[in-house]
């Protein structure tokens, strides 16, 4: 199955129907003009929380979903510090991890790191294992972007630095322990949270 983001509404697809979660609507892919008529209302339709769109053949119901969008791809880390804290920032109005787009030629892993330092000003950070994609889009200039972001966990036993780097767009920042994280529940994006639920809560 692929999840897809649309700030905090998503669009699931699925081989079959996704009965698990509360839908707003459920959809069998038949064509693709009809598909892609579903995503624009979608986009338009801020009332529709979210929509499960399925089909036998995922693979090629998910190829012909891309298409609809320009893909860019991205990276980004959530730290973890030997006291047991972990690093989120704040970008926005929302809680965040540190991500951003991956340069032409660059590997997703060191995008994650690159991206870590430019945003929250630590170095001697290292990966310790892949954990998951996540998938979201937004508008630029009217045309629509799929973006994938490959999450990675990291390690730091440096100074946890909490001044925000104002020139990355980022407002605050914040070490918490993971019996705290249900306090940002509220302020963060879905898609966020499921990283977290990936790595740590589970």
């Amino acid at each position: 199955m692929f999840k897809v983001h649309f700030e905090n509404r998503f669009i699931m697809i699925s081989p079959d129907p996704d009965r698990l979660q509360k839908y707003g609507l459920f959809h069998k892919f038949n064509d693709t003009k009809e598909l892609y008529k579903l995503i624009a209302d979608f986009q338009s339709d801020k009332s529709i929380a979210a929509i499960n769109i399925y089909g036998p053949d995922i693979k090629h119901l998910w190829k012909i979903f891309r298409i609809y969008f320009t893909e860019v791809g991205a990276a980004g880390g959530l730290i973890k510090h030997t006291s047991g804290r972990y690093l989120f920032i704040e970008k926005k109005g929302k809680l965040d991890l540190p991500k951003g787009h991956i340069e032409p030629g660059e590997e997703p892993d060191i995008c994650a790191l690159r991206e870590v330092s430019e945003e929250c000003g630590i170095t001697g950070h290292t990966i310790v294992k892949y954990i998951c994609p996540s998938y979201h889009t937004y508008s630029w200039e009217g045309i629509s972007y799929l973006k994938k972001t490959n999450w990675y966990l990291m390690k730091y036993d440096g100074k946890m630095i909490t001044e925000p780097q104002l020139s990355e767009g980022i407002t605050k920042v914040e070490w918490l322990f993971p019996d705290e994280l249900n306090s940002i529940k509220s302020n963060a994006w879905l898609s966020l949270m499921e990283v977290i639920n990936c790595s740590i809560l589970r």
